[in-house]
C-alpha cells in the first residue's frame, strides 16, 4: 500500500480490510482536500496574473484558513468574505479566523442574508468595486480546477486494490474527483455532512460514471452539529488508532462506515479505503463550543 494509506488495526468481520488515506498530513495548514482543491486554482490565478484571492466561508471554515495559508505560501493577498457580522468583534475568540488573519487574510463580514446572495452577479460586482481585481475561489473551493486536483487523490495502486472508496461530502468536489479517477469496478460512497440528498444533483454536473452513491443518514443533526455519542466515538477511535478525526466531516464518515460494517452492508473480503480530508484545525473551535455547553470535548486538540 502507499505510505499514506494506514490500515485500521481493529477487529472486523468477514475478512473485511479497512484503510484510511491520510490526506490530512499533506500540509500543516493547506490540509487534506483543501490542498487538492487549491492546487490548480492557484496555478490558474497565477496564469491570469492575479495578485489577490477572494473566497467565502463561515466562522470555523477549513477552506478560509486553507486559502489564507495558500496566499501566504504562494504570494497572494487574500480576502475572506465571512458569514455573520457579529464575528467582526470576536476574531481573537475564534482560532480559525485569528490564524487566518495572522497569515495576512483581510476579512469582510456580511450578514447571513447578504451571504446567501454571494454568488449573484450584483454581489460579486460589489466585491470588485470594493477590492478591485481578484481571483474568485468559490465557497468550499469546488469548481472544475478543484475536481482536477481531487482526481489525483487515488493512486494506480488504490484503483487496483480497493473495492470501495469512501469520503465525507460537503460541496461535492472531492467525491467528484474520486469518481472521475476511479476504476469502473470500484464503488465510491459519500457520507454527507449535511441534511438532504440534494448533493447528488450537484455531483452529476461533474461526473459521468454511475459507480457512486451518497448516504445522508449520519449527519448527526446537520452541518456542524455533533452529539455526545459522536464525541465519545471519536475519542475512543483515537485511543485505539492514534488517528485524529474532525467532528464535522471525516469523523461522521468513519462512524457510519463502522456502523455499516457491523450491520453487514459490505460484502465479505471488501477492501475499503476511507479518505481523511483533513479539517483538524476546526477541533479547537468545536471544543470551545462544547466547553461552553459543559459537554465532553475531543481529547486530541490540534496544536
Amino acid at each position: 500500500m502507499e505510505s499514506n494509506n494506514k490500515k485500521i488495526q481493529i477487529a472486523l468481520p468477514n475478512g473485511i480490510e479497512l484503510f484510511i488515506k491520510r490526506e490530512d498530513l499533506l500540509h500543516p495548514i493547506i490540509s487534506g482536500n483543501k490542498f487538492r482543491k487549491l492546487k490548480y486554482n492557484i496555478q490558474e490565478a497565477k496564469r491570469l496574473g492575479h495578485a489577490t484571492l477572494l473566497t467565502f466561508g463561515g466562522a470555523f471554515s477549513n477552506h478560509i484558513l486553507a486559502v489564507a495559508g495558500a496566499g501566504a505560501e504562494f504570494g497572494f493577498k487574500t480576502i475572506g468574505v465571512i458569514r455573520g457580522e457579529e464575528l467582526e468583534c470576536k476574531i481573537n475568540e475564534n482560532p480559525t479566523l485569528a490564524q487566518a488573519q495572522e497569515l495576512g487574510m483581510q476579512f469582510y463580514f456580511v450578514s447571513r442574508a447578504a451571504y446567501r446572495d454571494k454568488e449573484q452577479p450584483s454581489f460579486v460586482s460589489h466585491l470588485h468595486e470594493k477590492y478591485g481585481n481578484f481571483y474568485l475561489v468559490p465557497e468550499g473551493g469546488t469548481n472544475d480546477f478543484a475536481i482536477k486536483g481531487c482526481e489525483e487523490i487515488l493512486t494506480d495502486t488504490d484503483k487496483e486494490y480497493f473495492t470501495h472508496i469512501i469520503c465525507a461530502v460537503g460541496t461535492g468536489g472531492t467525491i467528484s474527483g474520486l469518481i472521475n479517477s476511479s476504476s469502473e469496478k470500484q464503488q465510491i460512497i459519500g457520507f454527507s455532512s449535511l441534511k438532504g440528498a440534494f448533493l447528488s444533483e450537484v455531483i452529476r454536473n461533474f461526473v459521468s460514471k454511475t459507480n457512486w452513491s451518497i448516504n445522508d443518514n449520519y449527519h448527526f443533526g446537520g452541518y456542524g452539529k455533533v452529539t455526545d455519542e459522536l464525541i465519545q466515538f471519536l475519542n475512543s477511535f483515537y485511543s485505539q488508532t492514534a488517528i485524529p478525526l474532525d467532528p464535522v466531516y471525516t469523523g461522521k464518515m468513519v462512524f457510519g462506515i463502522l456502523d455499516w460494517i457491523e450491520k453487514g452492508y459490505f460484502p465479505p473480503n471488501a477492501k475499503i479505503l476511507m479518505i481523511h480530508t483533513g479539517g483538524l484545525q476546526g477541533i479547537k473551535g468545536m471544543n470551545f463550543a462544547l466547553k461552553n455547553k459543559n459537554k465532553e470535548i475531543l481529547q486530541y486538540d490540534k496544536d
